[in-house]
């Protein structure tokens, strides 16, 4: 049956590669079909995009670089609102279209309290949030904003670090867990290797599809669960 269907792929591969286009047709049709590619972009773009908390993480790490370049220009001498637009100018974040109105706020004189807020996403704007409370208490209080902002760099950085600490010891029982998610495509090789045909038995009777879903839906719970537990322990 595995030689079967070798045989039956490698020949449909062989009439691919002689019936399809050549070389030249190929480049002439990319060099023609610009119209579609910004299509193929967003759609490369949508699929490659970051998972929640890989994106929360980023937001937090811009955080800290951020917090820790508005201190050193603070440092320098410059203006609040001058050393905050120079910071961020430094600091590469996930989305900068978001920091717009803050620039515009930082630059114009307007509430950068506010904007920080409005700004920092829902999952890793913790930082921007703790910044637009040091801004504020530094504005109306008149405390030393550089010093404010030094500290909230070192809490967030702890912060980092115990999530950090955390990962690393989550890593493995997660991979404990994809192993075992893992193990029951294992034993339908093995069983397949005796000559036991288990996919006959799963696909073709109704108990098999019966056993074959509960299987699927236990595995897939106890990945979720898992990946569930693991997300609430990092926060």
């Amino acid at each position: 049956m595995t030689g079967a269907l070798i045989a039956a792929l490698s020949t449909a591969f062989a009439v691919w590669l002689w019936t399809g286009p050549d070389t030249a047709t190929t480049r002439l049709t990319k060099l023609t079909s610009d119209r579609r590619r910004p299509q193929w972009r967003s759609l490369s773009r949508l699929l490659t995009r970051p998972s929640p908390a890989r994106r929360a993480d980023a937001w937090r790490r811009a955080s800290i670089e951020l917090c820790q370049a508005l201190s050193a220009e603070l440092s320098a001498g410059r203006t609040p609102g001058e050393a905050l637009v120079r910071a961020i100018s430094a600091v590469d974040f996930p989305d900068p279209e978001t920091l717009r109105p803050l620039v515009a706020a930082a630059r114009d004189g307007g509430d950068v309290s506010a904007a920080l807020t409005s700004s920092a996403p829902l999952q890793g704007g913790e930082g921007l949030r703790q910044l637009a409370t040091c801004w504020e208490v530094g504005v109306t209080v008149g405390a030393g904003l550089a010093a404010l902002v030094e500290r909230v760099a070192s809490t967030l950085r702890l912060a980092q670090a115990h999530r950090q600490d955390v990962a690393a010891q989550l890593a493995g029982p997660r991979t404990t867990a994809r192993m075992l998610a893992v193990l029951p495509a294992l034993g339908l090789l093995m069983a397949g290797a005796l000559n036991m045909h288990p996919l006959n038995f799963l696909f073709g009777s109704l108990p098999g599809l019966m056993c074959l879903t509960a299987g699927i839906a236990l595995d897939a719970c106890g990945l979720w669960w898992t990946n569930h537990m693991a997300a609430r322990a990092q926060t």
